[in-house]
């Protein structure tokens, strides 16, 4: 018996696909979005229906900056599953730019995929299931001010306080929690001196990886009693 159904948003690549994989390793069925990565995405549902067989992978395309996909996108999971249990808003783009270099079509981008797609996609979980838990994906970046990703950093503080304001709307029967990594896994490109540098930075001076964030994904979903909480992953960054 599988312990749940779970929507996970840009579940093929990096940390999406890191938790996707670790949460079908705990028993869980999975419906698995992308935008572009179709070839990755047609991989990883093979391999992960082959580990485990007596569940359920399913893949999900949609380009949540697009309004018209976005608001059919829940309706075509569900049609799949007859209910969620859990949403994992991972997906998310992340394009430099400080204030004064940031046009409309870049403010735009960021805000359509890392706000206003977590927020309908969380409203529409919330209207068709009656109970669940909903985990968004923040950055460390959202206590600072930073402006070398301004309309990225902005994008993430607004789904923040939305972690907040659904949590306290949405109790007792739907909980909703946050993770905001640091540097977990190092650019297309670079190694793993990448993350040692930036981790020498911080109170912890090592890269964390990923095992804190699973970590973190297994708490949330664990603790019954957790709502509105923002979880660091980030080896001390939001202090400095």
């Amino acid at each position: 018996m599988t312990k749940g159904n779970i929507l996970i948003t840009g579940a093929v690549k990096r940390i999406g696909k890191e938790i996707a994989e670790h949460l079908a390793a705990n028993g869980y069925n999975i419906a698995l979005h992308y935008n572009s990565s179709k070839k990755q995405a047609l991989e990883l549902q093979a391999k992960l229906i082959g580990l485990y067989p007596l569940q359920r992978f399913k893949v999900f395309q949609c380009d949540l900056s697009n309004e018209s996909d976005l608001e059919q996108f829940t309706d075509k999971v569900m049609n799949h599953f007859d209910k969620l249990d859990v949403l994992v808003n991972n997906a998310s783009v992340f394009d430099p730019g400080i204030i004064r270099e940031t046009d409309v079509k870049l403010f735009s981008n960021q805000m359509d995929v890392n706000l206003k797609a977590p927020f309908i996609l969380s409203r529409d979980f919330v209207l068709n299931n009656r109970k669940g838990l909903i985990i968004n994906f923040l950055d460390t970046r959202i206590t600072g001010f930073s402006n070398s990703h301004a309309a990225y950093s902005i994008s993430k503080v607004g789904l923040a306080h939305l972690t907040r304001m659904m949590a306290l709307e949405c109790g007792p029967d739907v909980r909703v929690n946050g993770i905001a990594p640091g540097a977990t896994l190092p650019p297309e490109g670079e190694g793993e001196d990448y993350l040692k540098n930036l981790a020498e930075k911080t109170p912890m001076k090592v890269p964390g990886g990923i095992q804190p964030i699973l970590k973190s994904v297994d708490y949330i979903l664990e603790n019954e009693n957790l709502t509105g909480q923002i979880l660091y992953c980030d080896g001390g960054e939001q202090l400095l």
